[in-house]
């Protein structure tokens, strides 16, 4: 059976997903442990629409709800109902076409704007219960959210050129939309939810007509919105501008995360909008983010984008950046997933045991519902003992490995675990290839040291979904430099007329030695040590000594290499009986 889901995991992600089969998809995965000790899931759905415009999750009555934006069809539109187990169970009926939804605090109702209006849906019976009369009737799609008890929605009065039009904030009162006053240029999106019930975030969309896009909230807990702290993001050469995908509110209301296409994943404090102190790695280069979501729980942080090939669509990661667990990566690319996750297609249950990811083609024209069960918790680890080389004398230019040991509480790892390493030395850091830990937990990074002197390794184990980060572990050790050895053939005997020839051979480990050697020779004799021609050595390490001895007797020649940057000295000696 064909696989067309690739879940790519860096350095050491221990959990893999389990797939079971819903509606159209039937595929096989490689088996997993999750932390609990059951097998983790991705379900996947194809869903019967032909576009998308939003994702709603309603824990209390553990139901998805998606929208089928369809701007080009004269049909009645329709919100489909999912459950947690990615079974459709229903569908609620619109007027025309609909394009966002919002939730109320409690749960009890979904709101749903369409071209006409918005309308309410009790979420416990799933039926209309109410409609809010628009300004206007466009064809433009508007935005809606809940926040301070009430809905809010926004208004382009404009059946065309959407992006490029003035578009409105609208609350409501009875069956009546009421303008606040708010407006911005092109489309604006609004955010809200029960992390911070009070605050309504709106997000300006990126567009011609407005190349320096704004984000801004407001607190909705009165009569009146007031606005909050508001940013733009390009710099004074007009780099850097928003390009709003998404936004999400941490569970405790502190942060707003943004899925900004041209950036990245920004993290911002919600009180002033300004960066966050620490923020989230980079997303896999290539990748633009699309979405993102927070668990309700606080645990974690799921980051959507558009990616092609191998390169990840989706990371499933703890909400503190701070953590440094390595992300679960997800790579859709196959006809039976979809090729990236759509704008704003990411949801989690209030408990964060699923998260629902809205996938899509390339050609936008297809879309798939995936229920993913990340593990339900983590174990810690960390390393036992200490470090140790092999050899126990490091030298240049040749391999050493640094042997340690790692320990993991919980359920045996599904995978091999890997752990990575740096070195120190006096030109900087350079980073080793990770290697895999055997089964009893001991591992063995390779290296060879290309400089003389102290070198620290440092030895890290960055976590996956279902174990914590173990605490570096270091070692520093002295590298010396790499010997020599000199080996020389001399005769037994010779006589003072005939002379005589002495061959040998310079080897060095590590690097190769350097071209141009010459060696120095001396010659003791019973008249006296002197100093002869030296040596040259050739490309393959050899060398010969020719010479007319000056005295009879036990003659000893004395060949000595001064060594260089990387190698040591070295000499060896010969003696050779003269006769006249």
């Amino acid at each position: 059976m064909n696989r067309s889901r690739h879940y790519r995991r860096i350095a050491s992600t221990l959990a893999a997903l389990t797939l079971t089969t819903v509606g159209l998809t039937a595929l096989a995965a490689p088996g997993a442990h999750a932390a609990d000790g059951s097998a983790a899931g991705d379900t996947v759905a194809k869903l019967p629409i032909a576009s998308y415009s939003a994702l709603v999750v309603d824990s209390v009555h553990e139901r998805v709800y998606v929208t089928d934006d369809r701007r080009n069809s004269i049909a009645a539109g329709q919100v489909l109902v999912y459950n947690f187990d990615g079974q459709k169970v229903g569908s609620l009926p619109t007027d025309t076409t609909p394009s966002g939804m919002a939730l109320s605090a409690d749960s009890s109702t979904l709101y749903v704007s369409q071209t006409s209006g918005i309308l309410a849906f009790d979420t416990q019976t799933q039926t209309r219960t109410g409609f809010t009369l628009a300004a206007y009737n466009p064809d433009c799609p508007r935005d809606v959210a809940f926040a301070g008890g009430k809905a809010w929605h926004t208004e382009t009065p404009a059946n065309y050129d959407c992006d490029a039009r003035q578009s409105w904030l609208y609350g409501a009162s009875g069956t009546q939309s009421v303008n606040t006053g708010w407006n911005g240029a092109g489309r604006l999106r609004l955010t809200s939810g029960p992390e911070a019930p009070d605050r309504l975030v709106m997000a300006q969309a990126r567009s011609a007509a407005e190349p320096n896009p704004f984000l801004t909230t407001f607190d909705a807990s009165g009569d009146t919105l007031v606005r909050g702290p508001e940013r733009r993001f390009a710099d004074s050469d007009g780099q850097g501008a928003l390009d709003v995908k998404d936004v999400a509110q941490s569970a405790d209301g502190k942060r707003i995360a943004v899925a900004d296409a041209s950036y990245g994943t920004r993290l911002l404090d919600a009180a002033d909008l300004s960066d966050a102190a620490t923020g989230y790695q980079p997303l896999p280069e290539g990748a633009k983010a699309s979405a993102v979501s927070f668990s309700g729980d606080g645990k974690y942080l799921a980051r959507g984008a558009a990616a092609t090939g191998s390169t990840p669509d989706l990371l499933v990661q703890p909400a503190d950046p701070a953590n440094g667990t390595v992300p679960l990566e997800f790579a859709f690319d196959g006809v039976l997933d979809g090729d990236r996750v759509a704008p704003r297609g990411l949801g989690w249950s209030k408990d964060g045991s699923r998260l629902f990811a809205v996938t899509t083609n390339t050609y936008g024209n297809e879309y798939w519902l995936h229920v993913i069960q990340p593990p339900a918790a983590q174990y810690d680890s960390r390393f036992t003992g200490s470090l140790s080389t092999t050899p126990g004398q490091p030298v240049v230019g040749e391999p050493v490995g640094i042997r340690g040991r790692l320990e993991l509480d919980g359920t045996a790892p599904g995978e091999p675990v890997r752990v990575s390493a740096v070195r120190h030395d006096a030109n900087g850091d350079r980073k080793l290839a990770p290697v895999e830990v055997d089964p009893d937990g001991s591992f063995t990074v390779l290296d060879v040291p290309s400089l003389v002197g102290d070198a620290t390794y440092t030895v890290s184990f960055t976590g996956d979904v279902t174990h914590r980060p173990a605490e570096d572990i270091a070692l520093t050790v002295a590298v010396t430099k790499a010997p020599t050895t000199i080996t020389l053939t001399a005769p037994a005997e010779a006589t003072k007329a005939d002379g005589l020839q002495i061959t040998g051979k310079l080897t060095g480990q590590g690097r190769a030695l350097p071209s141009g050697i010459t060696l120095a020779v001396e010659r003791t004799d019973r008249k006296g040590t002197g100093a002869l021609t030296s040596a040259a050595v050739a490309a393959d390490g050899t060398f010969r000594i020719n010479d007319l001895p000056a005295a009879t007797g036990e003659v000893t020649y004395r060949v000595s290499y001064a060594g260089d940057d990387l190698h040591t000295d070295s000499t060896a000696s010969a003696t050779v009986r003269v006769r006249r």
